[in-house]
């Protein structure tokens, strides 16, 4: 593996008249798929943990995206969940990819649960963390809607939303703040248009498929599924965790303790462990 999280170069891709942007790098002679990963709301590339990104990378390809408008990407952000799924999937076809894995975290995982439910046969195995399904429990805690839409996120805000409230979950958050920012050239920060619009995209993704049976849609999607999250998400209740284990035919769940949104990213080391079983077994 010649590049990693801090050196991979950002690449760009043209789709359907949309310039998108992207970073791939990892172990290619392998027979696993590329991963691809899609990140939380606004965040870009640099979002990422590269302790988890380069670790993935060891055994695969991996495959940053920003989806259009995001970031380095170009084009007016969408407003609907399956449109930007969508857009994943047209990318991964135009760089040649037939299969692949995905991992989404929180709006990602939105993405990548309904690119899975779109696109079967390009998925092969699906990662979501600290998502949940259409139609779930939207209840979230008040302060998250006074954090989460700043215009400059604080480190204050990151260590509130996705980690646990005890010291070793502080010094977790800390550590996690330095490495996401050691790469010197950071991919840009997102707009306030895609804010609005993926602000839009959410409030849509909460209507139900169907109120009789609001999760039918789940048992259709018949991959291999890891769902990960923390024990306390104030953003997307961790219950949604459970609703997609439960409706999700293939689906294993892992709650880590004294956690919150970004449970991988407080337990680096004990997710990559997890993750890494679940895509090559």
């Amino acid at each position: 593996m010649t590049d990693s999280h801090l050196t991979a170069p950002t690449r760009y891709i043209e789709v359907g008249g949309t310039r998108f942007a992207y970073r791939r790098w990892g172990n290619a002679l392998t027979a696993q798929p590329p991963l691809l990963m899609l990140q939380h709301f606004r965040g870009g590339m640099d979002h990422w943990d590269p302790l988890l990104t380069d670790g993935l990378a060891e055994g695969r390809e991996v495959v940053l995206f920003n989806g259009r408008g995001v970031a380095s990407s170009e084009g007016s952000p969408r407003k609907r969940i399956e449109d930007m799924a969508d857009d994943a999937a047209a990318a991964m076809r135009v760089l040649g990819l037939d299969k692949i894995d995905v991992l989404g975290f929180s709006l990602g995982g939105f993405q990548a649960l309904d690119l899975t439910w779109r696109h079967p046969s390009l998925v092969r195995k699906l990662m979501l963390l600290g998502t949940g399904p259409r139609g779930g429990d939207p209840t979230m805690e008040p302060k998250v809607l006074s954090t989460a839409p700043r215009p400059v996120p604080l480190y204050e805000d990151f260590a509130y939303l996705f980690f646990g409230r005890s010291q070793e979950a502080r010094d977790a958050a800390g550590a996690f703040w330095a490495r996401r920012h050691m790469r010197i050239d950071q991919d840009p920060p997102s707009s306030r248009e895609v804010a609005a619009a993926q602000i839009e995209a959410n409030m849509y993704y909460l209507a139900r498929v169907s109120e009789d049976d609001p999760f039918a849609y789940l048992r259709g999607i018949d991959h291999p599924t890891l769902i990960l999250n923390g024990v306390h998400d104030v953003m997307i209740p961790t219950v949604n965790s459970f609703y997609m284990a439960r409706n999700l035919t293939q689906a294993q769940l892992f709650i880590y303790p004294d956690a919150g949104h970004g449970a991988q990213f407080q337990y680096p080391q004990r997710f990559l462990q997890h993750a890494l079983q679940f895509l090559q077994e």
